[in-house]
Order: structure tokens, then sequence, then C-alpha cells
């Protein structure tokens, strides 16, 4: 720190935007967030979940991110090697539907263009929103490390997904089958179960009748999908249900098509539900796809990849999927056929990211079999050498997911994305898994090949995150160093999406857990508590907080107010609430250093004589520190801010620098050097400790105090010290507090300004009280404003005095020299006649029988709570009424 710089005087009011430009730069440019300059210490490691590259951030990244940033200052300034690795993902799906979105406005497709003439499209738009993201994060202040900066379709992490996926593939753990998937009609793509949203709609449940082709009877079976009966291929009863048994084998005639189809014993069916028949399609639903493989039936798909309706939907041909049932219900009605239809509430899967309703739809994809790689994951959690959860409750969500996972659909039919290392011979159709480019089949010569035009789902390369962003799979030094990585932060909703998958690629390909926590945070909602959204207007942008408000007011405000896996409801007024407690920072630090003028970081000195007060600080500051340090270890941010917030606007604002005033101003040089030692000291601390958490404001403070060291980011982190324990200090300083508020509130009950002086008379308890008092009788007479003082243990009880009790003194203020008892008597007669009022008027209502039984209980109790309390402020003006009068 430049002497320019230390001895510059502070500003009157702090203003965020020009603190938050010059030290977000002096940081970045000073190196102090990069990684591998201390050697010799532990490392903390924690890699950034990857923001997708599809626009801005929002305030759910901004929670996300502060508390990480809080968890690398604090530990960059306890001594660790930190490295907080920035990144972001390509986003397969969503970002190539923005871009394509985008090309539509201009009339285009992707398919006009052509694969590599739109790839260039998309890495136009990836470097135009991760400068964006690199932008909003420097406005947020966090302390990455840019020169390790990583995106997921960087070569080093792309030769990582090629390594997992040639290794998986050889281990017979990925392969390519034709199964049921979710496929979106609208991308035009497979996703895994993951990504489908299920949302409740009201829809309709069809019951149709299959007649039997001998024309014997009838089957009756339900669907809320009537156009998937275009593809039926059985009609399945279970083999135990007596109403069925002598039908089975028997076949049936599908309604409008006529073909021939059997009726099927299958213990999937519930005989106990509906009909106890159901119709099976094995090509567009997955419980029917198994009961098909089982019993060997055709497999028949009735629309495209777009939902239109397929050769095979005969009259329905070139439908969309939704007109298709429309028509298709109209025709069974006049057959017929359809015999009833019920207004049916259920869950309909929904694309993730188009939104389109997904379509159940056989498809021959690219798989990962999940039970091998999920059982090592299981076995080591369990062990109890797994990953720790914070809160400890997902541990269960996760173990639950991971016990019951399915194999992972990872192949997607885009463009944008890790395209799946795998060549086909057009000379004799043999299939090539490899690291590189094959030139040449290895069974026939040809070098014919063509390389699968699918990529791999997204969270294929995220899985990897944690340890292809140090370089793996080299032998990389980052990925020495720095791996295991520390913790994980993230939400609770990709727990199934990012977390299970990042932890079992990362047992598998590096015998680690890839982090040793993962603390789970809620999601930003709404003031009422609704989730944001775009669709209800109610998404906030972080960077418009910022421009208001600051940078270190939206990160208070958001951190603090968190608890560990629960949703934080964003709030404008604890926005501004978090800007008043900075600027409480600001104008506290200000006076402080209009009194350190010329003193030195040499200058400050604890251990000569210091002040009750002085003590007191220091064993509060003491206390913080401890506990500010267990809080953020703990996780425990909305306590941690808690802790600081009382201790900050409390202790230091409101009492020590007020009690600090009488050595700043006071005639003893020693005591007044004391006073600037402890006030240097403990503010030069206090802004260590609100770093993590305020980072520009407390940077900007510490430039201006007595210290050493460039920059605060990389100043020691204040430790509990035994020296500055004072318990003793601490009980004679709480006594002082105590009298002090005792006579204020006297004051502000009979309406006397602090500015009149009054008298005191103090009784203490004991001999020990006594002394105490006595040494510190002018902390006493100038925050009481006292005219005269008397402390003894021969006080006796004045005539006409206002009274107080406080653990260890009895207080009395003599009313005479507070106020005209004549007036006081006519104000407090006029209170007593409106206090009389209020509750009589309250015992009417609630002695109105009417009111009481049509009244909601709520309103009953609150009508009850105004009457105990007028009440209670009736009989204490009597009481003072009678005291006056004596």
């Amino acid at each position: 720190m430049s002497e320019e710089k230390q001895s510059a005087s502070m500003p009157t009011t702090y203003d965020p935007k020009a603190a938050e430009q010059k030290w977000y730069s002096y940081w970045v440019e000073g190196g102090y967030f990069e990684a591998g300059k201390r050697p010799d210490a532990k490392s903390y490691t924690i890699v950034i979940p990857p923001p997708n590259v599809t626009g801005m951030l929002h305030i759910g990244h901004a929670l996300d991110f502060t508390l990480q940033d809080i968890l690398i200052r604090t530990k960059r300034m306890q001594g660790y090697d930190t490295l907080w690795l920035p990144g972001t993902d390509h986003a397969g799906i969503a970002t190539q539907t923005k871009v394509e979105q985008k090309l539509r406005e201009e009339g285009l497709s992707r398919y006009d263009l052509g694969r590599e003439k739109f790839l260039e499209k998309v890495w136009e738009w990836k470097d135009l929103y991760a400068g964006t993201i690199r932008s909003q994060w420097s406005k947020m202040g966090l302390s990455l490390d840019y020169s390790r900066e990583r995106f997921t379709l960087d070569e080093g992490l792309s030769k990582a997904v090629r390594e997992v996926f040639v290794s998986l593939y050889q281990k017979g753990l990925i392969y390519r089958g034709k199964k049921i998937i979710n496929w979106d009609p609208a991308a035009r793509t497979a996703l895994s179960d993951i990504e489908v949203e299920y949302k409740e709609m009201q829809g309709k449940l069809y019951h149709l009748e299959y007649p039997l082709k001998d024309g014997s009877g009838k089957i009756t079976v339900a669907t809320t999908r009537p156009e998937t009966m275009l593809g039926d291929t059985a009609v399945a009863v279970h083999p135990e249900d007596e109403r069925y048994k002598h039908l089975i084998g028997k076949m049936l005639v599908l309604p409008v098509t006529g073909r021939e189809i059997p009726v099927i014993a299958d213990e999937y069916v519930e005989k106990d539900f509906g009909s106890g028949a159901v119709k099976i399609t094995p090509a567009h639903d997955p419980n029917d796809f198994e009961v098909g493989t089982r019993h060997q039936l055709p497999q028949i798909i009735v629309m495209d990849e777009t939902g239109t309706m397929n050769d095979e939907a005969g009259p329905y041909k070139g439908l969309d999927r939704m007109d298709c049932r429309k028509q298709l219900v109209k025709d069974l009605q006049e057959q017929g056929v359809c015999v009833n239809i019920e207004e049916h509430v259920h869950q309909v899967g929904h694309s993730e990211r188009s939104g389109a309703v997904v379509e159940p739809y056989l498809s021959t994809q690219w798989f990962v079999a999940m039970k091998p790689l999920a059982e090592k994951a299981i076995e080591i959690q369990k062990s109890g050498n797994g990953v720790r959860f914070v809160p400890d409750r997902f541990e269960k969500i996760y173990l639950n997911w991971i016990e019951n996972v399915r194999d992972w659909c990872i192949s997607r039919q885009l463009w944008w994305g890790h395209r799946i290392p795998a060549w086909y011979c057009e000379a004799c159709g043999e299939l090539h898994v490899a690291h590189d480019a094959v030139e040449a089949c290895s069974k026939c010569g040809s070098t014919n090949l063509r390389q699968d035009e699918d990529v791999l789902d997204t969270w294929f390369s995220s899985g990897l995150w944690p340890f292809s962003t140090l370089g793996w799979p080299d032998d990389a030094a980052d990925l020495q160093r720095y791996y295991p990585t520390s913790v994980l932060v993230t939400g609770y909703d990709i727990i199934y999406f990012w977390v299970a998958r990042m932890i079992f690629t990362a047992l598998e390909f590096t015998d680690k857990n890839p982090f040793a926590d993962v603390l789970i945070h809620g999601l930003v909602r709404d003031a009422n508590g609704q989730k944001m959204s775009k669709s209800l207007g109610n998404g906030v942008d972080p960077l418009e907080v910022i421009e208001k408000y600051g940078a270190d007011a939206m990160r208070f405000m958001i951190s603090t107010g968190s608890t560990p896996g629960q949703d934080l409801r964003f709030n404008w007024d604890k926005v501004e609430q978090a800007r008043n407690f900075a600027n409480k920072i600001w104008n506290a630090s200000r006076f402080a250093l209009m009194n350190l003028e010329g003193v030195t970081a040499e200058d400050i000195d604890l251990a000569v004589e210091l002040g009750t007060a002085d003590r007191w600080i220091l064993h509060r500051l003491n206390e913080t520190v401890r506990e500010v340090t267990r809080l953020i270890d703990g996780y425990e941010f909305g306590e941690t801010g808690r802790v600081l917030y009382n201790f900050i606007w409390d202790d230091l604002c409101d009492w020590y620098i007020e009690f600090a005033k009488l050595g700043l101003y006071g005639e003893n040089e020693q005591t007044k050097r004391a006073t600037q030692s402890v006030l240097a000291y403990v503010l030069d601390r206090t802004q260590r400790l609100i770093h993590p958490f305020m980072p520009f404001i407390s940077e900007e403070i510490w430039q201006h105090l007595p210290h050493q060291g460039e920059t605060i980011t990389l100043a020691e982190w204040p430790v509990y010290d035994e020296a500055l324990e004072a318990s003793q200090s601490a009980k004679e300083m709480e006594l002082l507090m105590d009298i002090i508020r005792a006579v204020r509130n006297i004051r502000a009950e009979v309406n006397v300004p602090m500015s009149k002086k009054i008298e005191l008379l103090v009784k203490p308890s004991n001999e020990a009280v006594l002394a105490i008092l006595t040494r510190n009788e002018e902390y006493i007479s100038r925050f009481c404003g006292t005219s005269s003082l008397e402390i003894s243990v021969a006080v006796t009880a004045p005539d006409k005095a206002m009274s107080a009790i406080v653990t260890g003194a009895e207080l009395y203020l003599p009313l005479a020299g507070l106020i005209d008892i004549s007036q006081e008597i006519i104000r407090l007669e006029k209170e007593l006649k409106t206090l009389n009022s209020e509750v009589e008027r309250v015992e009417k209502k609630l002695a109105n029988e009417g009111f009481v039984a049509k009244a909601p209980a709520k309103v009953i109790e609150e009508e009850r709570a105004k009457m105990q309390d007028y009440a209670e402020k009736r009989d204490k003006v009597l009481a003072r009424i009678s005291e006056l009068r004596g």
C-alpha cells in the first residue's frame, strides 16, 4: 500500500461504483486471486459450477457465487493456497436453441447453414456471452483465478470427454441400443430423465372398446394419449385375473386400422386398477416397451421426430400428434368405440429447455449402464467415506436417486457439443470407438468412414468438471495439487443432474471423491415466496441490484439471508438495510480515522494500560472472531451475518466509539494513545472479518487504516487470542450499559432530552459493584447526561423520583430536576382518558356475540392482544399519576 493511499482522507460518503471498479482492477492486475503462490501451504479448491453460455447471470447465480467467494476469501486470508477455478458450460440444447431462435428471426435454419457454418455462429454466441458472464463476475467482486478459466468445449476438456467415453465403452458400460427415450419434438433430440419437467395438467382419460375378432365380446382400455393406439400391438391383462383368463391368447381387432392384436398375460398389469386391461404400445411407452420385449411384440412407431404422424398412422398421416388426437377421438366416437371421456388431472412431461410436451419414443441412442457405476458410489457413501452433504438430509435424496438409477441416455441429436467419438464403416458397417479420428476400418480396410452425427449430453462433460478442469487425464501439476476439491456449492435442484454424475465419474476415473463437502443451498424466490420466472416478471437482475445499492449490499443480503438447504426470499428492503449497514461501517470508520491522524502500524500497542471499554471491545472482538470463524467453517452464513451485524452495529458503533470519545478528546495523552491503538486494531480486524462478505468497502476502509500489506485480500484472518479475554471487563461493561440504557429509557418515558442535565443517584448492591462504578463514573456521567452524580451504598430513595433496578444497582432520578410535575400529571391524565376509551371500545367489541361468532380466530386473538396492551399501558399511567401525586 502506498503512503498516498494511507494518508488520503476518506470522503464523506461511500461511493460503491468508484470503489468497485478501482479495487477489482487492482486485485486482478496484482494477481492476488491466482493460485500457486503459496507452495508450502495447504490447498483449498473450489471449481465454480459453470454457468451456461445462454445469457445473463440471474440472482440465483449471485447467491451461489457469493457463498463460494466468502469461503475462498476466508481461506485465502487464513493462509491456504486457494484456487477458485472459473469456467462456463457449452449447454448443448439450451445454447443451440437460443442460436436457432436467432436464426429463425433471420428466416434461416441450421440446415440452411450446414453444420460447420452453424457451429461458427454458436461459437460467436459463446464468445459474446462468456464475455458478458466474465463482466458480471467482476461486478459481483468474485475472486476467481482467471488464469485457469475453462470452457467445457476446450481441447483439454474434450480430451477428457473422449477418454471417459472410450474407457466406458471398452468396459462395456457405454453401449448403443434401441430403447424408449424421452423425445423433444421441438428440439428434435433425445433427453435424459432428469431433463424432463413434470407439470400437473388438466387432461382427459379416454375409455376405448377393442372388439374380439371372434365377435364374442370386447375389452375396455383407458388412455390419456389415444393417438398412440395406432401403434398398439397387444392388450395385456394380469395372468390371475379371472375376468380375462379365458381371453388370453385370443385376438382383438384394433379400431380404425383393423389390425389384429393379441390379448397377453403379464404381471405388470394391476388387476384391481381400472378395467384391469392395458393397451400395449411398445414404441411409445417405456413400460409397454418392457412388456413388449418380454413378449416379443412388434414395435410400431406412429410419428416422426417432429411429432407428426407417419405412414403407420394410416389416414392420420401428416397430422400433428395433437391434431391427430382430436380427429381420432371424433372418429372413434362416431364408430361407438370411445365409450367415455373423463376429465383427468395428470403429470405431463415437458422439455426443460424447449418447453415442448415430451414424447416417449423408440429410438436408437447411446447409453451409459449406470448400475455398476452407481454400486461403487453407493458402497463408498454408505461406508462413511463418501461426500459430506450439508445439510445432511440431502444425502438421503442423493442415495435414493442413485440406488434407483436407470441407464442414462447420453446421445443428443444436436450439432453443438462433444461429438460422439464413434465411426461407422460405410463398406462393412463395423463400429469403431476411438480417441481420435479413425482413418481406415480395422475389419475391411475401407477408408470410407462416417463419424456419428450426434453429440453427448451436456451433463456428460459437466460430470467430469472437478478433475477435467485441472488437467485430467494427463498427470498435470494442478491435478496433483488441487484435487480432490474442497467443497461444491450448488442448489438442491441439480443434485441428480450434476452432483451425482460428478461423484460416480470421479470415483470411476480418479478413485477419489471429487469434493469433500457439498453445500446445498435453496432457490432465490421473490418477496412473496414465488419462484422467479420470466412469465411472472418477478425475476431480479443482480446488476440492477448492484447499480442501485452496490455489490457489497447485494452480497451481504443474499448470503446472510440464506440457510443451508432452504430457499431465500429476495427483499429490496433487506438490500437497503444491508446498504445502510455498509454506510454505518463507513461513517464509524471515517470518525475513527479522523482521530487516528499520524498513527502508524508500529504505534499500535495493546500492552499499555487500557480502560474498561477498551478491554471490553477487545473481548467482544475476540468472541466475534471465534464465532465467525466457527460459523463460516460450518457454512452457517446467515448466523455469521447476524453475529457480524450485532458486533459492528451495536458493540462497536453504538457503544465503543461513543465511549472512545472520552479517551480521544481527553487531556490524558497516554489514555488517548491507548484508545487510538484499540480503535485502530479493532477497526482493522473488523474489516478483515467483514471482507469475505463485503470485499469492496472493507478494502477501501482498510487501505486508509494503519497497517502493513498491499491488500486486505491477503491480510491474515483474525484468530482467537486468549490474551484478549477480559470477562471481568465484559461484566463491568454490561453493568455500565444497563445503567445507561435504564436512564435513557426513563428520559424517553418522561420526554426529557439528553441535552437537559439531570441528577442521578446510584446505589450499588455491594462494595465490589461500588468499586466498578466509581472506577467508571466518568462513563456514567457522560452518557447519562448528569448535572450531579452520587454513587454510594448509603444512597436512600428520594421523594418523588423515577427509579430503575439493574443487576447490581438501584437508580434514582429526582423528579424535580426532570419535569414540571403538575404539567406531567395533566399530560398523563389525557393519556389515561385515551387509553380508557380504547379499553372500553375493545371490551364492547369482544362482548358482541355476533362479532365473536363470525370473526376469524386470528382477528379475535388480535383484539384480545390489543385490549391487554391497552390495559397494561393504562395501569402504568395510573401508577405514574399516583407516584407523582405522592
